[in-house]
């Protein structure tokens, strides 16, 4: 039997409940060296909601955005995300109370890989354990 909170995807590993921190429409920052810098939250890969309300993401969801601010060749072009931070405070299983200073995803293929050879600054430990060609890049792990 599953426990309380934890439920399993298929190919991803059990994934905890945890606030769903950024609606569609939020902007994050590009946390690697792919081109991009700023990202536009569209839509949310697997996000099932109630009719009428807008899918909202967390961390460690892939999701699909557009590129606002970037290099010339990468910029206003659709590409795929993994969230690795987000402001809204998250509860783990053990306790601890966790947010970041900021909401920051990574550039990514449609199956979670890198598309940059470097991430800047903090990857949470839910994305790392989720995406481990992610947590392979990561300089940090929290």
């Amino acid at each position: 039997m599953a426990k309380k909170g934890i439920k399993r995807k298929a190919g991803g590993g059990p994934i905890a409940k945890f606030t769903r921190g950024l609606p569609i429409g939020a902007e994050l920052l590009a946390s690697d060296n792919s081109g991009a810098r700023l990202l536009n939250l569209i839509a949310v890969k697997g996000a099932k909601t109630r009719l009428s309300r807008i899918p909202s993401a967390k961390i460690g969801d892939l999701i699909i955005c557009s590129v606002t601010k970037g290099s010339q060749k990468i910029r206003r072009q659709i590409v795929h995300a993994v969230v690795v931070r987000q402001r809204q405070r998250i509860r783990r299983s053990d306790g601890t109370i966790i947010a970041f200073y900021d909401n920051a995803a990574v550039v990514t293929n449609e199956i979670g890989d890198p598309k940059g050879s470097e991430i800047r600054g903090a990857v949470a430990k839910e994305a790392a354990e989720r995406f481990p060609r992610i947590a392979s890049t990561a300089t940090m792990i929290i």
